[in-house]
């Protein structure tokens, strides 16, 4: 009994571990077994606990010692620390593992069978937790065999407690408990693919999309950011689908060897450039990462990997680890893709940490370059491994030709608060030594030269965040403007209540094929143009479900179609912008309306949530003349059709009663054209740019009569355009008008909701303070 009860002191199986036993199996260990107990598909094995480390160092009479130099001496240089800790390294390793703990390790080994082949990994208490990943900054082996060999891997575990790296971390991290390391020994899976996901977009902290990143072969090509791998985008809320597919670079592929050490491959050149899951594969992984998100009841890091069936059908699936997210975009960060005010743009690749920071570029190719970094210069790097994280600390930001989002730097990137592209091909090649450039991590962007002080955006903290954030839910419906159906099933992942403005003149002009619409028709392709606008439209429409897309017809200006081939036709204007257009144009040529009403009919057989807008309605004569065209045509018969119109020319204050009772639905109110025709200031004009203001008194005073005389008719109203994310105060002064919701650019949505809900918090607050 004695025996027994010292080998649960040293050794303790993965099946019946909690999160509850992280102090003694470490985070990785403890996260397994409660996958384990979870019902999820994970290797068998066991944990060599702390206390079987510290035992062996109390028995070399280390312990002491090693309590003492758990963190580096203040003010070392990179050297020093190297010194140091090659120094600790060195003694531990000598340190012989006392014959009870060895023979406790050896027998829980034998019980997974002969000498079968297992994967060790270290499993630090603080590791896996909820603040601190501890990616990739203690040692893990694969393919060891034999008890002998299998001894021998966990005193290199041990001894990756005190590399220059641990040290470090432990010291950024403020880690003061004595450092201690279990050790898990898992049975050996051959991955044919492998990779990691995060249940939650780990740039943008959106809850409802999971990130998939996968690579052929072994994993740690992936987390350790040897290659760029495939990248995929998936919904979590029902129906699952993947939003989109980035097929990565990978020449090389790591496979299990027999000498307790990974096989590079070099990968065929006919394999490359394919993906390497597919959407079955990716929706599988995706669905063990939303149970296992509802099992621990927050974001999850995992790691999976697909091995070959024994039956020899499809790959079996297995998570190999798990862990709380520790670093979330806060605020939407990641969605931050604007210009970050440098220079011309030098390399892009996939923005991994969020953040704009400049320095001069310092390429190295090896961790014993770090000399050549200065404190605030910009990383530039073929791969930046965990073993650099002393040199990480002192750059401003991180730059590598490979890898991937997920992959060690860009997850310590994120813990350090610094800005990380990654997957930048050929930034080595390119970017010039000593040279001053600006890294925007959102964006995934190197330019030229620093932006004004007044134009960089602050690093993101690096606290970590526990949890995405909470969705905020608002009345004031927030909608999205498009324009073609190439990111439709991206952006209707978002938290947005539709389209409110689906702007086709992209579409339009690519289904004309270059024609004027009098040459087409003459050319009898009527029947082809509707067909290639309806299948664009009814992506789009798809993809929203029964959240409501709103179809604005053709408003192309005489100088845009007379660029057409036919466009002699089209009368020569001064000033396109308020002339032949809109409304006015579709009275005058009622076949071009009819177009419109053909695409809308087509789309409205299967997808009932597409509705009409009409563009630049000036008098009541024109709408009256354009809704009878509607009537006439069979979709006017379609009940369940909302009419809308653009309120974009001033007079719609005056004429917006009259409008109501021809039978429209609502208004958009476009606050670019109306700011323009109000304050008599040309939108695209460079010149006159401080004038043009939409919280200009007297646009306001237009918004408000236009929400004012709308909503006493019934109708509802919406406003388009950036403005609202853009003046928190704006947002809120439309919300106390009674506006119904508001249709801005997707990178904007999360910006908009954020301030409508603000708006309203404070709008409710006041009328309960007004009743005590």
């Amino acid at each position: 009994m004695a025996g027994e009860a010292e080998t649960q002191e040293w050794v303790r199986p993965l099946a019946g571990l909690t999160l509850n036993d992280a102090p003694s199996v470490g985070g990785k260990g403890a996260n397994l077994g409660e996958l384990i107990g979870g019902g999820f598909p994970v290797p068998g094995g066991f944990v060599v606990t702390k206390e079987a480390y510290l035992a062996a160092m109390d028995a070399a009479g280390l312990r002491a010692e090693l309590a003492a130099r758990a963190l580096p001496p203040t003010g070392v240089t990179e050297q020093e620390l190297l010194a140091f800790a090659e120094d600790v390294r060195t003694r531990v390793s000598k340190a012989a593992i006392p014959d009870a703990i060895a023979g406790s390790i050896t027998e829980a080994y034998r019980r997974l069978g002969d000498d079968r082949r297992v994967a060790v990994r270290s499993s630090a208490p603080a590791e896996d937790a909820a603040d601190t990943s501890f990616a990739g900054i203690h040692d893990s082996f694969t393919d060891v065999a034999g008890p002998a060999q299998l001894l021998e891997a966990i005193v290199r575990c041990w001894m990756s407690l005190w590399s220059a790296r641990a040290l470090t971390y432990r010291k950024v991290q403020n880690v003061e408990e004595e450092p201690s390391v279990a050790v898990v020994v898992q049975l050996m899976v051959d991955s044919v693919s492998a990779g990691v996901m995060f249940t939650v977009d780990p740039l943008t902290g959106d809850p409802d999309r999971i990130m998939i990143e996968a690579a052929r072969g072994l994993g740690e090509v992936v987390v350790g950011g040897q290659v760029e791998p495939d990248t995929y985008m998936v919904s979590k809320t029902e129906p699952r689908a993947v939003l989109s597919a980035h097929v990565g670079a990978q020449a090389f592929q790591l496979v299990a060897g027999e000498s307790a050490d990974e096989v590079p491959e070099q990968i065929p050149e006919s394999d490359r450039g394919r993906r390497v899951l597919t959407d079955r594969q990716v929706l599988a992984v995706a669905a063990l990462g939303v149970d296992a998100e509802k099992h621990y009841g927050v974001p999850q890091d995992m790691e999976f990997s697909f091995c070959p069936s024994a039956n020899g059908s499809d790959p079996d699936l297995y998570i190999v680890q798990s862990r709380p997210i520790t670093t979330l975009a806060q605020g939407g960060a990641g969605a931050d893709s604007g210009p970050s005010g440098a220079g011309e743009l030098l390399v892009s690749g996939l923005g991994a940490s969020p953040g704009v920071a400049s320095g001069r570029v310092r390429i190295m190719r090896e961790v014993a370059d770090a000399g050549s970094l200065n404190d605030g210069d910009v990383l530039v790097a073929p791969m930046t491994r965990p073993d650099w994280l002393p040199v990480l600390r002192r750059a401003s930001a991180i730059v590598t030709d490979g890898g991937g989002i997920t992959c060690h730097a860009a997850i310590v990137g994120r813990e350090l608060g610094k800005p990380v592209v990654v997957g930048a091909r050929g930034a080595t090649g390119t970017l010039v030594e000593g040279a001053l450039v600006t890294v925007d991590g959102s964006a995934g962007t190197i330019s030229a030269g620093a932006p004004a002080p007044g134009e960089v955006r602050p690093l993101p903290s690096a606290e970590p965040v526990a949890a995405a954030p909470t969705r905020e839910v608002t009345a004031t419906r927030v909608y999205v403007n498009l324009a073609t159906p190439d990111t439709a099933e991206e952006v209707a992942a978002m938290d947005v209540d539709g389209v409110g403005l689906l702007r086709a003149e992209f579409m339009i002009t690519e289904a004309l094929d270059g024609l004027h619409p009098a040459k087409l028709l003459a050319e009898g392709r009527r029947a082809e143009y509707v067909e290639k606008m309806a299948a664009g439209v009814s992506t789009i429409a798809a993809a929203f479900g029964d959240r409501p897309v709103v179809y604005r017809a053709i408003d192309l200006r005489s100088n845009e179609f007379a660029a057409l081939d036919g466009g002699d036709v089209e009368p020569d204007e001064d000033n396109p912008m308020i002339g032949y257009r809109g409304c006015y144009r579709y009275v005058r040529e009622p076949e071009l309306f009819r177009l419109d009403l053909d695409v809308i009919a087509a789309v409205r057989a299967r997808h009932t949530n597409v509705h009409l807008m009409i563009p630049f309605v000036r008098t009541k004569w024109e709408l009256a003349e354009c809704l009878s065209l509607l009537d006439a045509h069979p979709l006017g018969r379609d009940t369940g059709l909302k009419r809308w119109i653009m309120a974009e020319v001033p007079s719609v204050v005056y004429w917006l009663p009259e409008y109501a009772a021809l039978g429209i639905d609502g208004v958009s109110i476009g606050s670019n054209d109306l700011t323009q025709l109000i304050l008599g200031v040309d939108r695209d004009s460079e010149v006159c740019k401080d004038l043009f203001d939409t919280r200009d008194p007297a646009v306001l005073d237009a918004i408000d009569q236009i929400i004012a005389r709308a909503s006493a008719a019934g109708l509802t109203t919406s406003l388009c355009g950036q403005a609202v994310s853009l003046y928190p105060e704006l947002a809120e002064h439309l919300v106390r008008q009674g506006i119904t919701s508001m249709s801005v650019t997707p990178d904007a949505a999360a910006a908009t909701r954020h301030n409508v809900a603000v708006a309203e918090r404070a709008v409710i607050l006041e009328a309960a303070r007004r009743r005590v």
